[in-house]
């Protein structure tokens, strides 16, 4: 069997589960490896046979997608030429982690593709959904990558085919300390934003990560630095709290390691609100925005935020011998069918 394993390259938390999942695959088939998408910072220590371009949004700095920026670098043609160059039929099976020129190539050469993604479980009925509705972000997210099959990871089973949160081992493996900072993660912010609320607490150590700087510095109580995995990991492990966007691997890996979490969704980002609403519902601080208005909610969160049980065993090797046992071989007109059936719900 050969396996063509996809990754969605915006953002870091794809990637961040690729560092488990794709040895996995190798020990077991022949697998390759794409990626699309220009946002990620984290590099892989394995091949990557094809790098597209693909369909990324653009993080801006005032807590939101750049649309403008998402626009200009769109292009559908070159989007099409992705799709209909890769050679798809190569691959006995394409896992996909919402990851969109695999998943459409596949759609045109019925070919199996199962969706690997924590899309997948925000699509369920079953999962926690902001109050206000969201047609053109549901729709998004029901259409950029499509699939025959879907499992999925959220921060709770909310669903038969949803699973507890990949944990790669890195995190796993970390040594948990509270040095007393906090560590923040909000790639939608510019940094002069972040280090004048956060100046505002001046007994507070606080770490910021940022996707906008090439060098660290210091601002009195702020100490600023670019993203650099191995960096990002100590300070959230030594951290006493975590406050980063409404994204998934970051915050599922802040309550993996028993730390205190706030969450800021990103504007315009529907995924993220319904992040928020599940976090919320576990019992986790959302802010809607970091205006000034939102100082006393810091503050008390600094002052009695709490740690959020969670229990996130290691069963990502269990998820992956299912998905090979159960989906090779499938018929051409049962996936026919099955593509017919994931289109029709979308569009």
């Amino acid at each position: 069997m050969k396996i063509l394993y996809a990754i969605q390259g915006t953002g870091n938390g794809h990637v961040s589960r690729a560092l488990d999942i794709v040895p996995l695959l190798q020990k077991k088939v022949t697998t390759d490896v794409l990626i699309s998408g220009i946002q990620s910072d984290i590099e892989l220590p394995f091949p990557v046979k094809y790098k597209y371009k693909g369909l990324s949004f653009i993080f801006g700095k005032n807590g939101g997608v750049d649309m403008l920026q998402t626009f200009i670098q769109l292009k559908s043609k070159r989007l099409y030429d992705e799709i209909k160059t890769l050679p798809i039929h190569e691959y006995d099976l394409i896992i996909n982690d919402f990851e969109p020129v695999s998943a459409w190539a596949a759609y045109a050469a019925n070919k199996p593709c199962i969706s690997l993604s924590h899309q997948s479980s925000v699509l369920s009925s079953y999962a926690p959904k902001p109050s206000k509705i969201d047609l053109l972000g549901q729709t998004i997210l029901r259409i950029y990558a499509p699939s025959t099959v879907k499992y999925g990871f959220h921060f709770e089973r909310y669903d038969r085919f949803t699973y507890t949160p990949v944990i790669r081992q890195q995190i796993r493996q970390a040594l948990v300390t509270n040095l007393g900072h906090i560590t923040v993660y909000l790639p939608a912010f510019e940094e002069e934003k972040l280090i004048k609320r956060f100046h505002h607490f001046e007994s507070v150590e606080w770490h910021v990560f940022s996707k906008h700087t090439k060098k660290s510095y210091q601002s009195k109580n702020v100490s600023v630095f670019p993203i650099r995995n191995e960096a990002f990991v100590q300070s959230m492990a030594s951290s006493s709290g975590v406050m980063c966007g409404a994204g998934f691997e970051t915050p599922a890996e802040a309550l993996f390691l028993k730390k205190k979490l706030l969450v800021i969704p990103m504007k315009g980002q529907y995924e993220q609100h319904c992040n928020a609403a599940a976090l919320s519902d576990m019992g986790v601080t959302v802010l809607k925005n970091l205006k000034k208005n939102k100082l006393d909610r810091i503050e008390d969160w600094l002052t009695y935020g709490k740690v959020i049980p969670v229990d996130y065993p290691d069963i990502t090797e269990k998820i992956i011998d299912q998905i090979l046992k159960k989906h090779a071989g499938v018929s051409s007109s049962h996936l026919s069918k099955l593509w017919e059936d994931e289109l029709s719900v979308s569009l």
